[in-house]
């Protein structure tokens, strides 16, 4: 037999992880000692015996080695630790996808979210299971782009400056806007804050923490018109131009449209015509109200201009949106006076060509 030998009461645990060279030694004793014995379960019985694992341990070493050199068939050692790998990857995978189906927006692309929020979304999903897995702190960290030691060290120090000045003044901000039936904004917030409560505080950290808060003033007005009032319901010229606004000569194609311009005086409003071959206004006309004679000044305007040059205007293509303005009995019967035909694109055709925007800037 082997010459070195275990004893029996210095034998392995028969218990837990055998080393590599316990199993080879097994595996060796067996083959070169079988003959001694009147069968290989024999030989495996006595070499178990000494060294300490089962019986059943050491056979299956054994037919693992005639696997792996080839004598019978079945998976190769390698093969069983490149499957165990598999099973891991998947695993971890598997871990990972539901992290990121439970994390909804969340885990969305771009930057990484603030750590505030990856700290809390730990907490909320450390213990969770993916089949055998628990997700943990480093798997979900790993995922999200943090080290552990973040995770830890958040958890364990102090309160910064910072989230203590705001935990005091989120109150105080609730208070007042409350007090002052929810118009406060962050301007008035913030007089209100160093003037009355006597609390000196940057204005960024008002608006930081109102946003924060969902706090918000009242807005007198609004800061945008709608200038094409359209009726889906009503009938309306074809769309000659299909936004085709190349043209080999003035007054094949113009282009009208409305904007507007925010005065002191209040919103001002114009009208205007574009000659699609020059990207010339030939009219245009400004008032302070949509009125459907604010389009049709242009148009006079642009079409005096032209006769007045010599122009014929028949079979003019007149394209403009879908405007309350430019489909009215008026107007369209102002463009028959003239021999002019009417094209009527979708809204805000006109103004999305850029032919109106570079001229307007000019």
């Amino acid at each position: 037999m082997e010459a070195l030998i275990l004893e029996k009461d210095g034998a392995m645990p028969r218990h837990g992880r055998y080393p590599a060279e316990l199993r080879e030694r097994a595996v060796r004793m067996v083959l070169e000692h079988e003959h001694e014995y009147g069968s290989q379960w024999e030989a495996i019985c006595s070499v178990a015996e000494k060294l300490g694992p089962t019986a059943e341990t050491v056979r299956l070493w054994l037919r693992q080695a005639e696997r792996d050199t080839g004598r019978s068939p079945g998976p190769t050692s390698d093969d069983l630790a490149e499957l165990k790998r598999l099973k891991r990857e998947n695993a971890e995978l598997r871990r990972a996808n539901d992290m990121a189906g439970s994390g909804g927006g969340f885990l969305r692309g771009g930057a990484r979210p603030p750590v505030e929020e990856v700290i809390r979304f730990i907490d909320e999903h450390k213990d969770r299971r993916s089949g055998t897995l628990v997700w943990g702190i480093e798997p979900i960290a790993k995922t999200l782009g943090i080290a552990p030691a973040t995770y830890h060290a958040a958890k364990t120090r102090p309160p910064s400056a910072r989230a203590t000045r705001d935990a005091e003044l989120r109150p105080v901000i609730a208070r007042i806007h409350k007090e002052n039936f929810a118009v406060y904004g962050a301007d008035k917030m913030w007089s209100h804050l160093n003037n009355v409560e006597g609390i000196r505080v940057a204005r960024c950290t008002v608006e930081r923490l109102m946003r924060q808060m969902g706090l918000s003033g009242v807005r007198r007005g609004r800061s945008w018109i709608k200038t094409t009032i359209s009726d889906d319901g009503a009938a309306r010229p074809a769309d000659l131009v299909d936004r085709d606004f190349c043209v080999t000569a003035p007054n094949r194609l113009w282009l009208a449209d409305l904007t507007y311009v925010k005065t002191h005086a209040g919103w001002v409003y114009v009208a205007f015509i574009i000659d699609a071959y020059s990207r010339m206004i030939v009219g245009w006309q400004a008032s302070r109200s949509l009125r459907t004679d604010l389009a049709i000044d242009a148009l006079e305007m642009a079409v005096f201009n032209r006769r007045r040059q010599g122009a014929d205007l028949t079979g003019l293509v007149h394209h403009s949106d879908m405007g309350s303005q430019y489909l009215s009995i008026r107007y369209s019967q102002r463009l028959a006076d003239n021999g002019v035909v009417a094209s009527v694109g979708s809204r805000g055709d006109c103004l999305l060509t850029g032919q109106s925007d570079s001229l307007v800037a000019a």
